[in-house]
């Protein structure tokens, strides 16, 4: 454009934009998406997420096929190898051969005295810990929706009495009155002469640890339920006539599974540690049913002459924990990315 004489240059002015437009544009891929594919798209961008689920898938199959993985290995938990084929262990009990007597033939060694083998001794002890901590945290998380969910939508007496008896199980010691309940059972359920059954102990512990487990569950779905009840769709749900199991089961539980599947991956690693630790102080599992907190017991008897056999259960429950808890957090942020450090 001239403007005497002079060749000047129109800037066109910037396009309107609308008061609390968001900067950011939306990508083609995140158009027309569900809440549950955005969240699965969030998580498959997470790499330490994918690493973490790789890892439990391993130890839940590794688990699942404890037998076909014994057929294909050719040995089995429950043998004596140690005694049964000579020049494995000295006259002490320990493994001949060093680190721990580990061979083409016992991938992981052989068990001090008794001389099973460690690999089949610690593939079901997977199996046994895995089995026990699935039960409880599936009871656990059904006990902790129940109670969460009545107590905050109810609330009035029911939730005070609910409360107080969530407040009576977060403070109490549980470690100490399983160890003290546990021979209990056993003298109710089983005469003095006779061993104590394994489904016995198995679900005494299932039992204990669920009991023990909702309560902060149900303290977490409580304020959630307490906070979404006074929310305007809940009032409108209310004004059509919509009865409570109808607004519980409609509206606020699909709004709370969110906190639910993040504290169930959470919850499972540590009932998993904690029936570990029940076994290591002596009221878990017992022999011979391989258990990785009795292998841990065992390790400590010997680790002075043979470390060896310490460390491989001690990896095995570390891998198994970091990798879930990872996995919690990175399910976390998949379902709400504001939460994202």
């Amino acid at each position: 454009m001239l403007v005497g004489g002079t060749r000047t240059m129109t800037i066109p002015a910037p396009a309107a934009t609308t008061i609390g437009e968001p900067s950011a544009v939306k990508t083609p891929e995140t158009v027309g998406r569900s809440p549950g594919q955005l969240m699965w798209l969030r998580f498959r961008r997470d790499r330490t997420g994918l690493v973490s689920a790789g890892v439990v898938i391993f130890f839940f199959l590794v688990a699942i096929l404890a037998p076909v993985i014994s057929w294909l290995y050719g040995k089995d938990p429950y043998v004596l190898y140690g005694q049964d084929t000579p020049g494995l262990l000295n006259d002490f009990g320990y493994p001949i051969r060093p680190n721990g007597g580990i061979s083409s033939e016992f991938w992981f060694g052989i068990e001090p005295n008794l001389g099973r083998d460690v690999f089949m001794q610690l593939v079901y002890g997977i199996r046994t810990s895995l089995s026990i901590a699935v039960a409880a945290t599936i009871i656990t998380t059904c006990i902790g929706i129940v109670m969460g969910i009545v107590a905050g939508y109810t609330g009035g007496r029911t939730d005070y009495l609910i409360g107080r008896l969530i407040d009576i199980l977060l403070s109490f010691p549980s470690v100490l009155f399983i160890i003290a309940f546990m021979p209990v059972v056993e003298n109710l359920f089983v005469a003095s002469d006779e061993e104590t059954p394994v489904w016995l102990r198995a679900v005494t512990l299932v039992i204990v640890l669920t009991v023990f487990g909702w309560a902060g569950l149900a303290r977490l779905l409580r304020g959630q339920v307490l906070s979404l009840r006074e929310r305007e769709f809940v009032e409108a749900a209310r004004v059509t006539g919509a009865s409570p199991f109808r607004i519980i089961f409609k509206e606020l539980l699909p709004n709370l599974w969110t906190p639910i599947l993040i504290q169930s991956t959470l919850l499972l690693p540590a009932l998993v540690t904690s029936e570990a630790a029940l076994s290591f102080l002596g009221v878990g599992m017992i022999e011979p049913i391989p258990d990785w907190g009795r292998m841990f017991l065992r390790g400590t008897e010997v680790y002075r002459n043979d470390i060896t056999y310490l460390i491989f259960p001690g990896a095995a429950l570390l891998i198994f924990v970091i990798a879930f808890n990872l996995l919690g957090d990175s399910i976390r942020d998949a379902f709400d990315p504001k939460l994202k450090r």
